[in-house]
């Protein structure tokens, strides 16, 4: 599945244009040509799988407080867009099953980032990839991702075949262990972080490594050129429009 991954992956959609992780910001990320998208799916009170990013609604919704405080019905009575732009006042939070048939129905591959509240890593997981395995074909494009490990075990054990992508910010001692051991198909770091040696670790274990989040042309530039294989952007069109011909075809 990983044969598709393009080096440019709309970060929430596309952030920088609609609000994230919305209808809108999925529909802005293929108008802006992208041809994946990642988005962070987490649960409400009665576990149902939607589309957000923190772990409460203060940020990006008219609401507030935990997002598993609600239930899917509350929270669709939220204005998920206001906060972006009075234009967006319609969006509501999507659950992961709207997302999908948007998705499908652009003809995207999807990075699904497994965003759990706090103590909820299981059964996020969970039901996730159970949303996943009922309605997403076989055959298109698709990443898991997480930061918590114990999510990545559970996508491992559920759905082998589904490529799985460990989230890092400052390594522990043992990620290349824990990659094992989860069996991660890629590395997803944080642009800020990285140096050539970083990402020379990172490739040394024979897997792609994808950065976040990248705005910046001539950051995109550098990270391509330390190897890195695709970068997570709020902004696909503008980068790629911006980087021309001088984004890669082709893994390094």
């Amino acid at each position: 599945m990983l044969s598709t991954l393009p080096r440019l992956i709309g970060h929430r959609g596309a952030k920088e244009s609609a609000p994230e992780n919305t209808l809108a910001s999925l529909r802005e990320a293929a108008r802006q040509g992208a041809r994946w998208v990642e988005v962070d799916v987490m649960l409400t009170r009665d576990r149902q799988p939607v589309l957000i990013h923190d772990d409460t609604l203060n940020r990006t919704t008219s609401g507030f407080g935990p997002v598993p405080d609600l239930t899917l019905a509350e929270l669709k009575q939220l204005d998920a867009g206001s906060w972006f732009n009075p234009r967006f006042a319609s969006e509501t939070v999507p659950t992961l099953e709207e997302a999908l048939a948007l998705i499908l129905d652009l003809g995207l591959g999807l990075n699904l980032e497994i965003k759990p509240y706090p103590g909820q890593d299981v059964p996020t997981a969970q039901v996730a990839i159970d949303t996943l395995k009922r309605l997403w074909p076989a055959d298109r494009p698709l990443l898991l991702s997480s930061f918590e490990v114990p999510c990545l075990e559970v996508a491992r054990d559920l759905a082998p075949d589904i490529p799985r992508g460990y989230l890092l910010w400052d390594p522990p001692a043992d990620w290349v262990a824990i990659a094992d051991r989860v069996g991660a198909a890629t590395l997803n770091v944080h642009q800020d972080r990285q140096t050539p040696e970083s990402v020379a670790a990172y490739r040394a274990t024979g897997r792609p490594v994808l950065a976040y989040t990248v705005n910046a042309p001539q950051r995109a530039q550098t990270l391509f050129g330390w190897g890195i294989t695709a970068v997570f952007t709020d902004a696909p069109g503008r980068l790629a429009a911006a980087l021309g011909k001088d984004v890669p075809e082709k893994n390094p």
